[in-house]
């Protein structure tokens, strides 16, 4: 150790002539030789990119699990199958279409709100939304609120009066034949976007 300490003293002499040096003094060269970059000898901290990505991270999804999209896919045929209408499969597309707007919504306002008619986000597919505390609801949970609004469908043609029916419509529609679903996390909320290909919930069309 003392003969690097007095190597990097001399040194520092031969680069400051004149000078006396102290003990102190030539150990902070001496970290300022060996640790340029470090904030105490005037060197700028990296940003916390690990942080920051987590950070930006924290509002964001992931797509859902293969069993995940079983699951989904087996509930919604479950609820047609009992209006008689075919069966839906899943697609890969549909499910990005959605995690995409999960993502905005947890990024942004952290609620519920449809995509829009027009512009950047608009809608192009069916779409079913639901939210719920995380730990208490799950993704099966959505299904079940939805397929719950059967009670207050009153049959017949769509309605654009109608009211809290719409979620359930959209499941037994009858010329729907893909879906994709998605989730996302905010503020301890777990938010669920299903998309539907075709579309449903046509006003003066039936849904089955």
């Amino acid at each position: 150790m003392s003969r690097i300490h007095v190597s990097k003293r001399e040194k520092a002499k031969d680069w400051m002539p004149g000078m006396k040096m102290g003990y102190w003094s030539a150990m902070i060269l001496l970290g300022a030789l060996l640790f340029p970059d470090h904030p105490l000898y005037g060197g700028q901290q990296s940003a916390p990119v690990a942080s920051t990505a987590r950070a930006k991270n924290l509002a964001a999804g992931s797509p859902l699990s293969q069993e995940d999209a079983r699951q989904m896919v087996s509930q919604h045929n479950q609820v047609r199958a009992q209006v008689g209408v075919p069966p839906v499969r899943w697609s890969e597309q549909l499910a990005d279409h959605a995690q995409q707007w999960a993502d905005h919504l947890a990024a942004t306002s952290c609620g519920l709100q449809h995509r829009p008619r027009s512009g950047q986000w608009r809608r192009v597919y069916g779409e079913n939304l639901f939210m719920g505390t995380v730990g208490y609801y799950g993704i099966a949970d959505a299904i079940k609120e939805w397929a719950d609004e059967k009670k207050l469908y009153p049959g017949g043609p769509y309605q654009a009066s109608w009211r809290g029916v719409g979620h359930y419509t959209q499941i037994v529609w009858r010329d729907t034949r893909q879906i994709g679903c998605a989730t996302s996390v905010c503020r301890g909320n777990l938010v669920v976007v299903c998309n539907y290909d075709p579309p449903g919930n046509y006003i003066g069309q039936s849904p089955y």
